[in-house]
C-alpha cells in the first residue's frame, strides 16, 4: 500500500522546509509535492524517497488537486 508524501512526513514529523533542504528540491517545488499539486519527475521521486528511506513505489504521487475548467460555462 502506498502512502502520500504529505503522511510520511506526519509521520516522520518533516516540515516541507526539512524536506526541501534534505532532499535538495527548491521549498516552492517540495511544498507542491506534499500537497499533491505537482508530479514530480523521477529524478526529485528518488530523491524524496531518499530522505524517508522508502522506496518509490512505496510512494503515491498522484495530483490531490481537483482539475478544474478555467474558462467558460461548464457543460450545458
Amino acid at each position: 500500500m502506498s502512502v502520500s508524501v504529505a503522511e510520511l512526513c506526519r509521520r516522520h514529523a518533516v516540515t516541507t522546509e526539512q524536506l526541501a533542504d534534505r532532499s535538495g528540491l527548491e521549498q516552492s517545488r517540495a511544498t507542491a509535492i506534499a500537497l499533491g499539486r505537482w508530479t514530480p519527475s523521477p529524478a526529485e521521486r528518488q530523491a524524496i524517497a531518499s530522505v524517508f528511506d522508502v522506496n518509490v513505489d512505496e510512494i503515491s504521487w498522484g495530483h490531490k488537486t481537483p482539475i478544474q475548467h478555467l474558462y467558460g460555462h461548464g457543460p450545458g
